[in-house]
């Protein structure tokens, strides 16, 4: 019986084979190669970025209009409390959609095509993570729109919210690596949507994004002046309305790095697992 050589699968079907190591600029290229087919995937569906703005307009409107007389007295001064907490928010609950359209591309097959080719194995997360960050700064900017549309002038002029704009869009890519993991870990989108809402629920309305954590509870009070979404949103409110912000920017910063540091390994991680 004549012994039989194997060949990778790659190989046999003549597809190029990854190099065995990549650099991390070469990483970062590949990524940005594929997050234009992200951002394609914006054009081709645009009830996707419909729902990015009309989700905004209904969370300003039954906030403000709804909550601002009982929490604050007038709606108006609840409506500038409240404007950096809702970008925030938004923000933070669009993430989600990073694993579910992961978890959607792996039962499609799409990353099937992707371990063919010869690029590093965490840029396809890396594409769809950025490209999703330009659904995120259209989000950004309709909840903007509609807060000056009822009035909202933020003290730090347009600086600050550009400021305030650029920061949580660099929390979201941190969160965005906790949603591809989730995507890649778990079998179904639907099952990321539970487990994102899970995780993201606490994170946002135990924050200071729509109470401030001193009328909160005695016991929830500290977790949720602890918490990152808070040190966000305050970091936020001193940008756009003029107060300090460098002490949350600065613990902004240290939240970004750390939740990235954790969760991109685990999301390649999970990525090589599932794929």
């Amino acid at each position: 019986m004549s012994a039989v050589t194997t060949r990778p699968r790659s190989a046999q079907e003549g597809a190029p084979v990854a190099p065995a190591h990549i650099s991390p600029l070469t990483t970062v290229q590949h990524g940005l190669q594929l997050t234009w087919r992200s951002v394609l995937k914006i054009r081709a569906n645009p009830e996707e970025v419909f729902g990015l703005m009309l989700q905004p307009v209904m969370f300003v409107t039954l906030f403000v209009f709804v909550f601002g007389q009982a929490m604050m007295g007038d709606w108006q001064s609840y409506r500038d409390f409240l404007m950096p907490g809702i970008v925030a928010q938004s923000v933070v609950f669009a993430t989600m959609g990073t694993g579910f359209s992961l978890s959607q591309d792996v039962e499609k097959g799409i990353f099937d095509r992707f371990r063919s080719l010869p690029i590093a194995r965490s840029a396809p997360l890396i594409g769809a993570i950025l490209g999703d960050l330009v659904r995120y700064a259209i989000t950004v900017v309709m909840v903007v729109l509609v807060g000056v549309a009822i009035g909202f002038r933020p003290e730090g002029g347009f600086l600050g919210v550009l400021a305030a704009s650029a920061l949580i869009l660099l929390f979201a890519f941190a969160l965005c690596w906790m949603s591809a993991f989730v995507g890649m870990l778990v079998r179904t989108p639907m099952a990321v949507q539970s487990f994102g809402m899970i995780l993201l629920f606490p994170l946002t309305f135990g924050s200071s994004a729509f109470v401030a954590p001193d009328n909160m509870p005695g016991w929830l009070a500290p977790i949720a002046a602890n918490n990152p979404v808070t040190h966000v949103v305050d970091a936020m409110r001193g940008l756009m309305l003029g107060g300090d912000a460098a002490a949350p920017v600065a613990w902004t910063l240290f939240w970004t790095v750390v939740i990235t540091a954790i969760f991109f390994p685990l999301a390649v991680w999970a990525y090589r697992r599932r794929t």
